[in-house]
């Protein structure tokens, strides 16, 4: 069953309130661009135009862009494509995965060649991160938003900073390290916590409970604090696990200020080989728009008792032709045809 009273809600919240960002992490854009022919259209009839901007007019303000330390995702390659997210009216949220490949919450590994005792890694991981955020400034695309770390719900940075090997007090220092060199390069960028299940209370608040240090220490070797964080940000996806309901998001959104940083609903999908969290919302176009709604009906109501609390949603790689199944058990996940023809789901980001 779904919750309570939220369906029935939607409509009036979205006259009385209005989530900030509405964002799309298109990463794999220049990738794309570079090894394919694909050619992108807000429509069928319509000519081709660059993603970026067929987001923008389909109501996307903000661009969530991924940083590995080495390969395709590199910073070079994640300047590139901010000064074109930037050029359409975008606002940035720059995910560092602190990583040479995917960080997520079966693997945080340090990137190859950096310290990988903590006296060496806090430093290093202060100097990285002061100096791509300058490198981001330098080049007039200023970062919004920063995610240190990317699902780091076990820590970053393993096995050194992995919270069930060696406890909060190595994750805690390398995150405050990564919240310092922000801090210090743009003070006005605010600092997103990133972690996997945005539906588990559980899980959230023992993260929570652990992660903070107990005592200020200033500078390099001190904990995280909570001025250190200005944002939590949760992925919360329905094929990953049947605990991840709408009525679980609504119950864990008791924090400080939120943001879904990853979400993605089936455009296809054999829901008899893959439960999906909430089974009365159809894996199709349509249930794309109800997913997002919804969730969006759940952080709106958020926003009416606290002002400006819940910040916004990024939907997961939408245009990723070459990879639709964004590596789901669905076959098709994103908001495009693999022909680059935006579907009706698009409309989804104006009315949020």
């Amino acid at each position: 069953m779904r919750p309570f009273v939220i369906p029935l809600v939607t409509f009036w919240l979205s006259l009385v309130s209005a989530l900030t960002y509405h964002g799309v992490d298109f990463s794999s854009l220049l990738l794309l661009e570079s090894t394919t022919d694909i050619r992108y259209t807000a429509s069928s009839t319509a000519a081709p135009q660059r993603f970026e901007q067929i987001l923008y007019d389909y109501g996307v303000n903000l661009a969530r862009i991924r940083i590995w330390t080495t390969g395709t995702y590199n910073l070079n390659y994640g300047l590139e494509l901010a000064k074109r997210a930037k050029a359409v009216g975008m606002d940035l949220l720059v995910d560092l995965h602190y990583s040479d490949t995917w960080a997520d919450p079966g693997q945080q590994a340090i990137p190859f060649g950096w310290p990988t005792d903590l006296e060496g890694l806090v430093p290093q991981v202060y100097n990285y991160t002061y100096e791509l955020v300058r490198e981001f400034d330098a080049q007039g695309t200023p970062i919004q938003f920063i995610q240190i770390g990317n699902e780091i719900n076990d820590g970053p940075f393993w096995p050194t900073g992995q919270i069930s090997v060696n406890g909060f007090n190595g994750a805690s220092q390398l995150l405050h390290a990564g919240a310092l060199a922000v801090r210090t390069a743009s003070p006005s960028t605010k600092i997103i916590v990133h972690l996997a299940s945005g539906w588990d209370k559980d899980d959230i608040s023992w993260f929570y409970s652990g992660i903070f240090a107990s005592e200020t220490k200033e500078g390099l070797g001190g904990g995280l604090t909570l001025s250190d964080v200005d944002v939590l940000g949760f992925s919360f996806y329905p094929y990953y696990g049947t605990g991840a309901t709408l009525s679980n998001l609504n119950s864990s959104m008791d924090y400080i200020d939120i943001m879904l940083v990853e979400t993605g609903w089936p455009a296809s999908c054999d829901t008899t080989a893959t439960l999906l969290s909430e089974p009365t919302i159809p894996a199709d176009i349509k249930g794309q728009i109800t997913w997002i709604e919804e969730i969006a009906a759940i952080l709106n109501s958020v926003n009416l008792q606290y002002s400006d609390k819940a910040l916004g949603i990024v939907y997961w790689e939408a245009g990723w032709t070459a990879n639709p199944t964004l590596d789901s058990p669905c076959p098709d996940v994103i908001l495009v045809t693999s022909n680059g023809v935006a579907r009706e789901s698009m409309t989804v980001f104006s009315g949020m």
